[in-house]
Parts: C-alpha cells; structure tokens; sequence
C-alpha cells in the first residue's frame, strides 16, 4: 500500500480517511457502512477503555451486560425515544434461513420460521436495561443503582465514515436510577466532568462543557449534557454527552420504589455514552500531513528502538544494550517496541511510526553505544536530540510528560483562536465560511429559529456553555430579545 497522504489543505476529508486505513487503525469491511478495527487501532480503543473503566469504577460503578435485541413493543414504551431511533433500526423479523428450492445453493428466510415479535437491534438499550430494572428495584435500599455497559450497538446510518459514523459501533453506555431529582442531576453532571477529564488528559483534546437545545437533546431526555471538541478543518466534534432522564423511563417501565416515607415514587434516571467516535476525534484533532499523532497516555506503543548497524557483531551488541533500555522503560510502565526486522530498513522504519503516531523514537547504532548517547526524536514536533544513555529511562518518562502537556496546548490554542464572537448574520455567515470554529452568537431561543439558521448555513447550536455569563442582545437571525450567547458551529 502506498503510504502517501492526501494533505489536509488539499482534501481534509480524503487526508482523514488515508490516516486511518494507512496508519492502520481501521478497514473497510464486506459489510455495508460497517468497519472492521485492525489491532493497532483497537489497541487504541483498549486504551482508552481502560482509563475510562477505571475512572468508572473509582465513581462507584460497576459493569453489567445486557442483550443485543429489544422487543419491539418494548423499545416503544417510551414513545419519544423510539420516534428518536425509528429511522436508524435494524430488525429481526425471522430465526432460520432455508435452502431455495427454486434456487439450488441458495438460501431463503423460511417464512415459517417468522418471529412473534420483532427484535430491534439496540441502537441504545434504556427499553431493554429499564425493563430489567422494573425486577431489581422496589426500595430506596437499592438506590442509587450505578451500572455501565461496555458493547457494541446499531444505527443504520445512510452515509458512513470509519469510526465517525459507522452502521455499528463500539461505545460504553451508563444506566443510572436514583431517589431523587437531585441526585440523577448531580449524577448527569458528575460523568460529564469524567468524560472532560478523560479527554482533556489523556487524549490531549480541550473541551467545552455546556448543555444542548431542546433540538439536539437526546430523545426522552429531559436534558443533555454534552462536551464539545474542534478539529483541525473549524468543524465541532460532540465527544461525549450525559443525559438527565427524570421520571421519563421509569413511567415507561413503571419502575417505582418505595420511598424512606413508605410512599410509592418513579425512580429518577440518567444515562451518558462515548464511543469509538473518540478514536476519529484523536485524529482531525492532533495528526499532520506525515501521519498519526498520538497522545502518550494513549499510544498503543508510546516508545519504538530502532537499530542501525552493520553485521551481526554489531547487531548483537546493540540488541544487548537496547534490552537494557527496554528493561529500564518497562519499569517506569513505558510501552515499548524494539524492531530488529531485517526486512525493512531504518528510513523505512522511521517513516512507519512517524505515519502510526508513535511519540518517541530512539535511534540507537553502535558508534552511539561508543559514545554513550543516542538518538531521541518526537513525533509531534519532530524535533531531534542526541542525549546521554545515562538516565535515558527517566529522560524519556519526562518527555512523553512533555508531550502530552505539548499537545493539550497546542489544541487549546487553536480552539480558544476559532471562538469568535458574531453581532450580526452577515458577520455570522462570513465567520462560518471564512474561519469556522465556534461561533458565539445571540439566539432567540426558539426551535424554529436553530432549524432555520441549521438550513440557511448547516451550522447548529453546539452547545450553551455552563459558564455561560447572561447578556442581553438581539438574535443574530430574528432580532428578537436574547438573553445570552451559545456556541454555533458546523459538526460532524
């Protein structure tokens, strides 16, 4: 495969799509709309998971499992959820294939082998999970029930791209009951600030914390939370959003607990999501025209030894010393790759982990041993060293530090340059063309003015900010009274 790169100036798109098929983090499949995730890239998303699992688990947590399939009256019960998702289900309608007797080789769906009632193929699984919580929870001792699960879902998606929009993909999804109000808020709020912290820092990514339109609220919420992150091309990215159910599902399902007054009470809910969409984040926000960059809490291999050399004398000799380098990075907890393949040529090498995003390469030949020093490169500023092998465990630690600190300012920087401020639609519209980023601008606050601006430009209302200051102003489309800014952006 070659290995050249479309460049972000000249198809931002095209330059995404090559960083992930040749960086090797993904693969088209036989499978319309689907992806298949190739070890490096799932790798990735191991890492990822972990961090976030744990994080989970330090806020009292806990893991469960629930079926693939939803019976259709069940996925129903909560009528705005399912007028959310109708258009993007997949079905079962049938349990067995037969062979074709008009068609030999060929199987047909046996039409006697039709279901009693459908299946839906979870495309989210608040029916499936509150169905299971009507038999769990009948006292305030069982609440608050604090449950995630890891999985994969579906959505049939009509235009696709790998990890950002795929048929099916893989994502945790929170579940939560609480007794009160209160409590499913703070909830709501608490995995947001989760979901901030890990993608601020561990994946490098700046974030804006703020709440959703009623438009873009998720179906049967009573309110949506969200994070909000900008890629390099002035597009937003949502990175992750919590929901604040209220009594919504527990009504559904008739979920009710008897309270500390022995009275009878809908429990109240919450639920909050990030998938491998967070994968195709970490590309458009970081990576080059030379390949990936990968933030080193996350890199599947944070370190790779390259060894120059000429005969086997000085290959051994230098293997000898790298298996010390290895053992010292180890111990700190540094993944680490020594590549002694005698395929492929250190040039070669070199350009194959700057495309993979590896953050640290160390060159390592036998007049440097001599000398006692080798050969230090970063990926993300590219920039070269010569340092002493004395300490060169503890240098390394400190400069994937460096690294990750380096990246998170550098996004940061270019977010907080593409927040600008607009008066007026005119100047509304040239920002969005010209520039992009955020956009803060007034808003009347109705839904009919957002889908209107959404149609005139295909910019939506990100998200209003929770740091949100109250200032009066007219709408940038109606005129009418605003009470405040939001952030306007065009997304993916």
């Amino acid at each position: 495969m070659s290995k050249e790169i479309t460049s972000r100036a000249a198809d931002y798109s095209q330059w995404y799509n090559d960083l992930v098929l040749k960086g090797e983090l993904a693969d088209y499949s036989a499978v319309r709309g689907c992806m298949v995730i190739k070890p490096y890239g799932y790798a990735l998303w191991e890492n990822m998971r972990d961090a976030l699992d744990k994080m989970f688990k330090d806020t009292g947590h806990v893991n469960a499992y629930f079926p693939l399939f939803v019976p259709k009256s069940l996925f129903e019960a909560e009528e705005k959820n399912a007028e959310g998702f109708a258009k993007e289900c997949a079905i079962v309608t049938h349990y067995r294939l037969k062979t074709d007797p008009n068609n030999k080789g060929k199987l047909m769906v046996d039409p006697e082998a039709k279901l009693e009632e459908e299946l839906i193929v979870r495309p989210t699984s608040e029916a499936i999970i509150w169905n299971t919580y009507k038999g769990w929870i009948q006292s305030y001792r069982d609440l608050p029930l604090l449950i995630n699960q890891w999985a994969n879902v579906v959505r049939w998606e009509m235009r696709t791209r790998l990890f950002l929009r795929t048929a099916e993909f893989l994502w945790q999804e929170g579940h939560t009951a609480h007794a009160t109000k209160a409590e499913a808020i703070e909830e709501t709020e608490k995995m947001l600030h989760v979901y901030a912290d890990f993608v601020e820092n561990w994946m490098a990514v700046p974030v804006i914390k703020g709440v959703k339109s009623a438009n873009e609220r998720f179906a049967g919420a009573e309110d949506t939370y969200c994070i909000e992150a900008l890629m390099q091309d002035g597009k937003a990215l949502q990175a992750g959003t919590s929901h604040f159910l209220g009594q919504n599902f527990a009504k559904a399902f008739d979920v009710k607990f008897s309270n500390k007054e022995n009275q009878l009470d809908y429990v109240w809910a919450t639920s909050w999501g990030v998938s491998t969409r967070l994968v195709g984040a970490l590309v458009m926000a970081h990576s080059d025209d030379q390949g990936l960059i990968l933030p080193p809490r996350i890199a599947p291999l944070q370190v790779v030894i390259v060894p120059i050399y000429k005969g086997d004398e000085q290959k051994a000799m230098i293997g000898t010393k790298a298996d010390a380098i290895i053992k010292e990075l180890k111990a700190l907890g540094i993944r680490v790759k020594y590549d002694d393949n005698e395929n492929t040529r250190p040039g070669w090498k070199f350009a194959e982990y700057e495309m993979k995003g590896v953050p640290v390469r160390l060159a390592l030949g036998a007049r440097d041993i001599e000398k006692n020093e080798i050969e230090v490169a970063r990926r993300d500023t590219k920039e070269k060293r010569v340092v002493s092998l004395d300490g060169i465990a503890q240098y390394v630690e400190s400069l994937l530090k460096d690294i990750q600190q380096y990246m998170y300012n550098k996004a940061l920087v270019y977010r907080d340059e593409h927040i600008t401020k607009a008066d007026s639609w005119d100047e509304f519209v040239k920002l969005l063309d010209e520039k992009g980023g955020f956009i803060s601008a007034h808003w009347d606050g109705t839904g009919e003015t957002e889908d209107a601006i959404k149609e005139k430009t295909k910019a939506t209302i990100r998200c209003i900010p929770l740091n949100n200051e109250p200032e009066a102003g007219q709408c940038i489309l109606t005129g009418k009274p605003s009470t405040q800014r939001v952030l306007f952006a065009r997304a993916y």
